[in-house]
């Protein structure tokens, strides 16, 4: 196998996960970053504990699709990363195209 035919592959691999990811990302409550992986979730628990001078993150996280192109399976029950990197939660929001509910719509 070419470099040249490895580039590709890799790349239709990255292709193939963006196109999950946006199948998937509605599913999810949560986008959760840490400097080795990106998550998402619909729970997620962030505690910061130390130890001396070091402080680190514990972070569990329930029903997740994990970004990963060598994972073969990216869908786990339960995730813990323990990190003294710093770590980024966000809520997604409601998606813009959702009815809402009640008699005043039209």
């Amino acid at each position: 196998m070419s470099a040249e035919d490895l580039e590709r592959y890799e790349n239709e691999q990255e292709l193939a996960l963006y196109r999950e990811y946006r199948d998937v990302v509605g599913l999810f409550r949560y986008v959760v970053e840490t400097e080795r992986r990106f998550y998402l979730c619909n729970a997620v628990d962030m505690k910061v504990r130390g130890e001396g001078a070091d402080v680190f993150f514990d972070v569990t996280m329930q029903d997740a699709w994990v970004w990963d192109i060598y994972r073969p399976a990216r869908f786990v029950k339960t995730v813990r990363v323990v990190t003294f990197k710093d770590v980024n939660v966000e809520e997604l929001s409601k998606n813009d195209l959702e009815i809402p509910d009640g008699p005043d719509c039209t």
